[in-house]
């Protein structure tokens, strides 16, 4: 088969302003060699940045667990996001002010002769992009997507958002395979997250999601989640959730950058609570997208 061809969008690598099929990395490159990196998704809505001072504070954390140094600023990566959101609105016939976006950093240790001890004083390689955000559709939301379950497989340190996601390419490829929307998944029967989403359950109207910890990735949403569950008066736990507890729920949800909030009704071909999405899907749903108005209003102009 002829190799993909790349769209010619705007993107930064190291320093330099380029468009995709211009950008290139050496092969001995860490993140290419071991998938020795980190990596943030920023979504966008209507050219405005969401969350991300939450996004900074992960990519920091995941640089410092790897030993990798940062040397941009906030002000720094902000002004990088925001040029390439701004090229990339200007290339694209939609309405700037409509258009979601979707923005991905990546960090890796940088180049160096193939050794799994890490290189010292590495310089690591930067890269940004930015692409069209595709978000569920109408049917989805209003219907709600089916799910499959599987062992988590991963490594124990699933808290650090690193580029080595072969666990999670096979993991989704369960759901895939199955024809299901996402793979839920379980460390000896107790809820760990999605292959690309951190899942939550309801029950008699309290939100419960699995605590912080190395066995999953914190998304951005579980702060904000907090957030709007106060703000609309939703009781919220965060604890260990049994698999028993997920098959016997009220309610099942999906978070993530592009699902944001995602009602499940079909576990493993059997239905969610009464099959469809409910109350307080609702309820997260509304105060999601007001969340994101206020973002946009809050943008300078």
């Amino acid at each position: 088969m002829p190799p993909a061809v790349l769209p010619a969008l705007p993107c930064f690598l190291n320093g330099e302003y380029t468009l995709l099929p211009d950008a290139k990395i050496s092969v001995m490159d860490r993140g290419f060699i071991f998938g020795d990196g980190v990596y943030e998704v920023l979504p966008v809505y209507g050219r405005c940045l969401f969350r991300f001072e939450q996004h900074m504070d992960r990519l920091e954390r995941g640089l410092a667990e790897l030993r990798i140094p940062n040397h941009r600023t906030r002000a720094q990566w902000r002004e990088i996001a925001e040029r390439l959101v701004a090229d990339f609105a200007r290339g694209n016939d939609a309405d700037p002010e409509k258009l979601d976006q979707l923005v991905y950093i990546q960090v890796t240790r940088g180049v160096a002769m193939r050794d799994h001890a890490m290189p010292p004083s590495p310089t690591p390689t930067v890269f940004v992009m930015t692409n069209v955000m595709k978000p569920p559709s109408e049917s989805e939301r209003r219907e709600g997507v089916a799910c499959v379950t599987a062992q988590d497989f991963r490594w124990q340190k699933a808290h650090i958002k690193t580029t080595s996601l072969l666990g999670a390419v096979f993991a989704r490829q369960i759901g895939v395979d199955a024809g299901a929307t996402e793979t839920i998944m379980f460390r000896d029967d107790w809820l760990s997250e999605g292959a690309s989403s951190n899942v939550w359950i309801v029950k008699n109207g309290v939100l419960v999601g699995p605590p912080r910890d190395n066995r999953i990735l914190e998304g951005i949403r579980y702060g904000l989640l907090e957030e709007l569950c106060s703000l609309e008066g939703i009781p919220m736990e965060l604890r260990p959730v049994s698999r028993a507890e997920v098959l016997a729920a009220d309610e099942v949800l999906l978070s993530s950058a592009t699902k944001e909030v995602l009602p499940v009704t079909l576990i493993d071909g059997s239905a969610v609570g009464d099959g469809r999405p409910g109350p307080v899907y609702a309820q997260l749903h509304a105060g999601y997208q007001a969340a994101k108005l206020q973002a946009r209003l809050r943008r300078p102009s």
